[in-house]
């Protein structure tokens, strides 16, 4: 125990105490880096504030050392602030090498800013899911169909980048299909991993459209690979089945005067008319 409180009282008081202070100040070198250090502490996250904080500490180490070399004349100081320096420049190389590595098509660029963006996913991650669908946006004429009732396999997952798509059944009109929609999320979230199915609706084209489409055996051993982007698709195909239920809902009707609500199958509402208030 006297031994560790002489190494700590050594440690302590064993060097000289300031007594005086230096009244000139330092350089303005000195001053300019350790502006940089404040600034590049502020940076974000991502890509682009990695970016921002190799760049503004390199150029605080790269201050600092020529301080060292030219004030200071102290070379461990000059050493150990040029070697900070090059590691944040090898740094900001790499960085920037993954920056154009993610580089993507102008339709995966816009859907990346509209769909995956907001919910904070990272252009890593985004990476991955494009290569996942071979990068490739597919065209759907207009009156082409995307799939057939009773006779398309349901083997895809597909998000509609541009145009509308027209749902029926038996040639009634259920809804529509916009852009950032998936095409076939119900059929998708109703089979198993193992699970195969054939598409129980119709799906037309009703202008000229753009689609991107993940196959399903691809896209299953990408979410094993990734628990993470699972979580997202999951999240993603929810929300919007619960968009098309949604849009369902008014056009669901049951007999005359009555409408089945979907989001309460247990309830009929009926529509009655509208009676006049009573006068006093």
């Amino acid at each position: 125990m006297g031994e560790n409180a002489s190494f700590w009282e050594s440690l302590i008081y064993a060097h000289p105490t300031c007594t005086t202070w230096k009244q000139e100040a330092e350089g303005s070198i000195y001053h300019l880096a350790s502006i940089f250090f404040v600034v590049g502490f502020m940076g974000g996250s991502g890509f682009f504030g990695l970016l921002y904080v190799f760049s503004l500490l390199g150029l605080g180490f790269l201050c600092s050392s020529v301080w060292a070399w030219l004030d200071v004349c102290a070379a461990d100081i000059f050493s150990w602030n040029f070697v900070l320096f090059a590691i944040c420049f090898v740094q900001f190389i790499y960085v920037t090498y993954q920056v154009r590595s993610v580089a993507f098509d102008r339709e995966f660029q816009e859907l990346y800013s509209a769909l995956f963006q907001p919910l904070g996913i990272s252009l890593t991650v985004y990476r991955k899911i494009v290569l996942c669908c071979d990068a490739e946006v597919i065209t759907l004429e207009k009156e082409h169909c995307y799939a057939m009732q009773g006779k398309t396999p349901i083997d895809k997952l597909s998000l509609l980048v541009s145009g509308r798509i027209r749902v029926t059944v038996d040639g009634e009109f259920l809804h529509y299909i916009f852009p950032l929609q998936f095409l076939d999320s119900p059929e998708w979230d109703s089979l198993r991993p193992t699970e195969e199915g054939i598409f129980q609706v119709t799906l037309t084209a009703e202008t000229d459209c753009r689609y991107v489409a993940w196959r399903r055996k691809k896209l299953y051993l990408l979410f094993a690979k990734h628990r993470f982007i699972s979580r997202l698709f999951s999240i993603l195909i929810g929300s919007d089945i619960a968009e098309k239920l949604y849009a369902l809902n008014d056009r669901v009707h049951v007999g005359q005067g009555f409408r089945y609500d979907i989001r309460l199958p247990n309830f009929y509402h009926v529509a009655l008319p509208e009676t006049p208030p009573v006068q006093p």
